[in-house]
């Protein structure tokens, strides 16, 4: 993603605060969804909705800064591919590797579709509401 937005140090302050809620919510839909084994996992689920939100915002927001917070910010700090690497290891170490390959399956392609979805979406709210 490219944006216009000056690199103040407000800017800075602002994908950090953003970045960190993202996290926060991360964290909170992990804890409620502990210890259940059913589908979709946590992880999945805050990649596909981050996914959604970043297109939302990408078809949406013709502000570079908030642009550049909603996306770099909050939803980099909600989605974690870093979770899903270390998850998809720990799962193959189990034996568990088709649960591995499923979930990293699972996540790139709805995670992908989740962002077209979403531009889409985002496109037809700018034209139905105005910006």
């Amino acid at each position: 993603m490219t944006t216009d937005a000056a690199l103040t140090p407000g800017l800075i302050a602002a994908v950090a605060l953003g970045g960190a809620l993202g996290a926060l919510v991360r964290y909170l839909v992990t804890v409620a969804l502990a210890g259940r084994e059913t589908p979709p996992g946590p992880v999945v689920i805050v990649n596909v909705v981050g996914s959604l939100l970043s297109g939302l915002a990408l078809g949406a927001l013709t502000d570079p800064t908030l642009l550049v917070v909603a996306v770099s910010g909050f939803c980099g700090g909600l989605t974690t591919f870093s979770t899903l690497s270390v998850e998809s290891v720990q799962l193959v170490m189990d034996g568990r590797w088709r649960r591995a390959a499923g979930g990293m399956l699972v996540n790139v392609v709805a995670g992908v579709a989740a962002v077209a979805i979403g531009i889409a979406l985002g496109g037809t709210l700018v034209e139905t509401f105005g910006r």
